[in-house]
């Protein structure tokens, strides 16, 4: 089994991809307003900056900048994922399981979350040129400005 280790630099920037253990569906995007609610009321309760912030069908992509002294994305990740889950059950959206995960990712104890800490300026705007690229690489727009 590999032993994944989370880079915790304080202050730092970090891209982030967030995926649904269900990659065939189209959840975040229905469901984008708890996402956006989830995220606003994390972000007033543990501030950090968001670069940029792109949510796709069954995936998300996100740069933010920790305060100086900060190192805790998992608190705020765990947070915004467990507020979008209660604000979805509450709708009742139908058909959704929000703990479907494979028995490897169980095993690895994969939360569905990747991180990449930007070593330096031309790394953030590699990341950056990502975030606005994906939604045309993936069909949803015809340019980046949509």
């Amino acid at each position: 089994m590999s032993d994944y280790r989370r880079v915790r630099i304080p202050g730092a920037k970090y891209f982030f991809t967030v995926s649904l253990a269900d990659r065939s569906s189209d959840l975040l995007m229905r469901e984008v307003a708890h996402l956006r609610a989830a995220f606003a009321v994390t972000q007033r309760e543990r501030p950090f900056w968001c670069d940029a912030f792109v949510v796709l069908p069954d995936h998300l992509h996100a740069i933010w900048t920790l305060p100086p002294g900060d190192a805790d994305y998992s608190t705020r990740w765990g947070a915004i994922k467990a507020r979008f889950t209660r604000g979805v059950k509450a709708s009742g959206v139908v058909g959704w399981n929000p703990t479907l995960r494979t028995d490897s990712k169980i095993a690895k104890g994969d939360a569905g979350i990747w991180q990449h800490v930007i070593r330096d300026e031309r790394d953030f705007r590699n990341h950056m040129a990502y975030c606005y690229g994906n939604p045309v690489k993936h069909g949803l727009v015809e340019s980046p400005t949509e």
